[in-house]
């Protein structure tokens, strides 16, 4: 696979200026509702631009694989399509897909093959509960751990089997990092109650682990807690998580339609204060994975 860059992410690529790659899921009808869709797009872009580097929207248009994207495409990816995990890609671009919204695994597929080494999204699939019977893991992992690339993420979703999601990381080898803070984040709440491996107080520190991982196509994931004032309240959400995931079972809901479902309850629950955290902490790690970039690029 060799995604077409954009004139701009070509240009700063050849003359070595960073790179920040994106998904387009959470910019889709998939993601965030509109107009909110719109508001993360630009304000993700504005923070990576603001931290000197080129937004890199990853995407498939019209069949093609596509790395950074004009200003004109944007319009494209902020309504109806198609989700694209890194298993569909290939299919994607043989049946001319008009536009498939790139998940963790496809964009952190499609960054690598670019020359791309950061990449910032909002929150990473995991080890589902109950996965020891069913099997069902997301694909994000196992391409965090095939590519080298960081991954820069406000931990996992809290509905997932984050004590399993962890050890999972241990055992295909990438190291989990905390952004200047020592708990596994769970997107909506700055802690899961469980301890990342390792600490980090400065992108430099990032730089030099990937520098210095011992297999060259393991990738890193940086864990970015949500800003203190946008988190949502985590009594609340394990009460909504524990009603929505029994309401899963019941309807025999699995795979890949657990995560709108729960994301919906919690919505619903929060009276739509979820939009507003998830803004924050999609530019939040926008903003970290810039300073991240500049910090390899200048490696």
């Amino acid at each position: 696979m060799k995604p077409v860059l954009s004139a701009e992410v070509a240009a700063a690529i050849a003359d070595g200026r960073p790179v920040v790659a994106m998904e387009s899921t959470i910019y889709s009808h998939l993601g965030l509702p509109s107009p909110a869709n719109r508001e993360a797009l630009d304000r993700c872009s504005a923070a990576i631009r603001d931290g000197g580097c080129v937004p890199a929207v990853t995407a498939i248009l019209d069949g093609v694989v596509r790395l950074g994207l004009t200003d004109a495409e944007h319009e494209r990816i902020l309504g109806p399509a198609r989700k694209v995990a890194e298993r569909d890609i290939a299919v994607a671009v043989a049946q001319k897909w008009d536009f498939g919204a790139t998940t963790v695994s496809a964009a952190v597929s499609i960054a690598a093959a670019g020359g791309v080494s950061v990449f910032a999204t909002g929150g990473i699939g995991g080890v589902h509960r109950g996965a020891e019977l069913t099997g069902d893991i997301s694909a994000d992992l196992d391409a965090i751990a095939s590519y080298p690339v960081v991954t820069v993420s406000a931990g996992a979703k809290a509905f997932l089997d984050l004590p399993r999601t962890l050890e999972y990381f241990e055992t295909i080898g990438v190291p989990v990092l905390g952004w200047k803070h020592e708990w596994f984040p769970a997107f909506y709440t700055r802690s899961s109650g469980l301890k990342v491996p390792h600490q980090v107080q400065a992108a430099s520190e990032v730089a030099d682990i990937l520098l210095h991982r011992s297999r060259a196509k393991t990738g890193v994931l940086l864990t970015v807690p949500i800003p203190v004032e946008a988190e949502l309240d985590a009594a609340q959400l394990d009460a909504v998580l524990a009603q929505a995931l029994v309401d899963c079972e019941a309807a025999r809901i699995r795979g890949a339609a657990v995560t709108p479902f729960v994301l919906g309850r919690i919505g619903q629950a929060t009276e739509g204060r979820s939009v507003p955290a998830n803004l924050a902490l999609a530019e939040n790690n926008a903003r970290v994975a810039a300073e991240v970039a500049v910090a390899i690029a200048t490696r």
